[in-house]
């Protein structure tokens, strides 16, 4: 039930059970194809386990529920698919491979999948930035700093600096995406024994089939791709959380220089209008940090098979993936529609932010229009300008 009030749809259906399984069985039917290019299992095998590889055999929750015996779900899979797959064909389904193979590249198909969701909405939360960047590069409003007014700086400028934030943050899930996902095939300890002389050019072939990329060796405990991807993912909602944070304080009553278009109403308090995409942004960042630490955490893990560490990835991995589109979400309602008040902004200029530059006018030559916050914007419109330059170049 919580879920879907942070997850959208989209992001939900790519981390279903359905679409788990769907990934398995893609992982089942290229490792077929591979080794059938590979002269390892005949032709005709590989086609018959292509074509039982349909997604619609399957149950999602009675392969979970079977897998608690064996501690994974790709036993029970791999025990329906072979029963899907008639007479001696079915011997060779999942040929040479174990569990871990199977699973973790699932988990590089799933995790591609969401991951263009996220760099979509991510994109779109750049466009908005952009756009508000643009409109309001020189709107004074007060620069805050310890949550004190210091020196006067501008909107724009303001949401120049989510928008770099952002960019940098999809720059970074873009790079993992494009060069980081890869299949997995070991076998048992990572040998690919069962494969004899052919191991090496399976797991090319297999690379291939999927469009992922081929791994120097297997990974089965070497978690570096787990763990960089929830980092990214960690960041990139951050960064999400960090529009949100400023959203929700600038529209604060007492502050009021923004709204929500969206605003969420009160069970109670009918004058209210809550900033509930900033919420929404933050509590889905709060969530994507405690899974990244989980999969951080997972990094030691026992000689050739985890005890416990890898199955502890499944869940913190999925989850961090659907909060983080919860975040994007989150972020890009917050911005859409953004009601902007510049004289509220230019009204609660404290003229304490002026100090800093009486302090460096000899006080003979102080001019109070020199006081004006208008006049001591610094390279605020230049940096917008750069800001702007650095999104274009990258998204347009």
């Amino acid at each position: 039930m919580f879920e879907r009030i942070f997850v959208p749809a989209q992001f939900r259906d790519a981390l279903s059970g359905r679409a788990w399984v769907q990934a398995m069985l893609n992982a089942e039917r290229a490792l077929a194809a591979a080794e059938a290019r590979a002269g390892v299992i005949p032709g005709e095998a590989a086609e018959a386990i292509a074509a039982a590889c349909q997604v619609e055999r399957f149950d999602p929750m009675a392969i979970a529920d079977e897998g608690r015996a064996p501690g994974n779900p790709v036993e029970p899979l791999v025990r329906a698919l072979r029963e899907a797959v008639e007479g001696d064909t079915a011997q060779y389904v999942h040929w040479g491979a174990t569990s871990q193979d199977i699973l973790d590249t699932a988990t590089m198909l799933v995790s591609r999948n969401v991951l263009d969701l996220i760099l979509e909405d991510l994109a779109r939360v750049a466009v908005n930035c952009a756009a508000l960047a643009e409109t309001y590069r020189m709107t004074p409003i007060a620069g805050r700093t310890l949550l004190q007014q210091a020196v006067p700086t501008t909107f724009g400028l303001k949401v120049a600096g989510w928008l770099v934030a952002v960019l940098d943050a999809r720059r970074r899930l873009k790079s993992i995406r494009e060069e980081r996902l890869a299949v997995q095939l070991g076998g048992a300890a990572g040998t690919l024994a069962a494969l004899g002389d052919a191991g090496p050019e399976v797991l090319r072939l297999f690379a291939e089939e999927l469009e992922l990329e081929e791994p120097v060796a297997p990974w089965h405990t070497n978690r570096v791709r787990i763990a960089e991807l929830g980092a990214a993912l960690d960041v990139a909602a951050g960064v999400l959380a960090k529009i949100g944070l400023d959203v929700g304080l600038l529209s604060q009553t007492e502050v009021g220089e923004v709204r929500e278009a969206e605003g969420g109403v009160s069970s109670t308090m009918p004058q209210k209008r809550n900033p509930i995409g900033s919420a929404l942004a933050v509590a889905c960042a709060r969530q994507v940090h405690a899974q990244a630490s989980v999969l951080t955490a997972a990094l030691p893990q026992e000689h050739e098979r985890a005890l416990g560490a890898w199955h502890s990835e499944w869940p913190a991995l999925r989850n961090a993936l659907a909060y983080t589109g919860g975040a994007a979400a989150g972020a890009r309602r917050a911005l859409e529609g953004l009601e902007v008040d510049p004289d509220r902004m230019r009204e609660n200029l404290d003229p304490t932010v002026m100090a800093e530059k009486a302090a460096f006018m000899p006080a003979e030559e102080l001019d109070p229009a020199e006081l004006d916050p208008t006049s001591y914007l610094g390279s605020a419109e230049t940096f917008v300008d750069r800001a702007l330059a650095a999104y274009r170049e990258e998204l347009l």
